[in-house]
């Protein structure tokens, strides 16, 4: 654990010598330090990995991943896949960190709801390959939503990647890629895993919100635990 520590210092001292956008008011209003990253919540040696766009507002005060609105409706149909039976309790929810990895492709909360940008996402992207390849012990990935799937397009080739997302059946089929890390010594590391999107439980996204929950039971059935 010292390393993922050294791993969280890291990008603290990244996010400190350069400004970007960070919605710093919402980090004030629950006491904490804007630069300090949530990189991750749950069990580094899960086989499972749900990856998001970034932080709200509610991940801030909570300071983990996938605890808002949309984390929650995630939380939910994972422990019901997992445990078959409702989750009725916070307890419930946290314990489904217990089975799977959960992060973002940036480790802050950008102001309003409006994405990072690719320059911003390019900046962090060498801390979060090393969590997913160096820390991570897992092979299997659940993009929520356009932004998370196509942080992974440099890990195979620009056009079987696009290709992909443009399948119909996307969020029904899987995309195998290779990732690839570079650790604080110079040295590379290669992980194979794969890509399950699924779209993101936004209500604001009113083609999929009704169909989320199904289409996120269907993805857990397909999971290797």
């Amino acid at each position: 654990m010292d390393e993922i520590k050294t791993l969280i210092e890291k990008i603290r001292q990244e996010a400190e010598k350069e400004t970007f956008p960070i919605d710093i008011p919402i980090y004030e209003a629950v006491e904490k330090n804007p630069t300090h990253p949530i990189l991750y919540a749950g069990n580094l040696e899960s086989k499972i990995c749900f990856f998001g766009r970034d932080l709200g507002r509610d991940e801030v005060a909570q300071g983990q991943p996938l605890i808002g609105a949309a984390g929650t409706m995630v939380r939910k149909g994972f422990y019901q896949g997992v445990y078959d039976r409702e989750a009725t309790s916070s307890e419930d929810l946290q314990s489904i960190c217990d089975r799977a990895l959960l992060t973002n492709t940036v480790p802050y909360k950008p102001p309003g709801n409006k994405a990072y940008t690719i320059k911003v996402k390019e900046r962090f992207r060498p801390f979060i390959e090393q969590l997913l390849v160096i820390y991570w012990q897992g092979t299997q990935i659940v993009t929520l939503g356009t932004e998370a799937f196509k942080w992974f397009t440099p890990y195979g080739t620009k056009e079987e990647v696009e290709a992909f997302w443009k399948q119909s059946d996307r969020y029904e089929t899987q995309l195998k890629v290779t990732l690839e890390a570079m650790d604080f010594q110079g040295t590379k590391h290669e992980r194979q895993v794969s890509l399950l999107p699924l779209p993101h439980p936004s209500p604001l996204n009113k083609r999929y919100y009704a169909k989320f929950p199904q289409m996120l039971q269907k993805r857990i059935n397909e999971f290797e635990f």
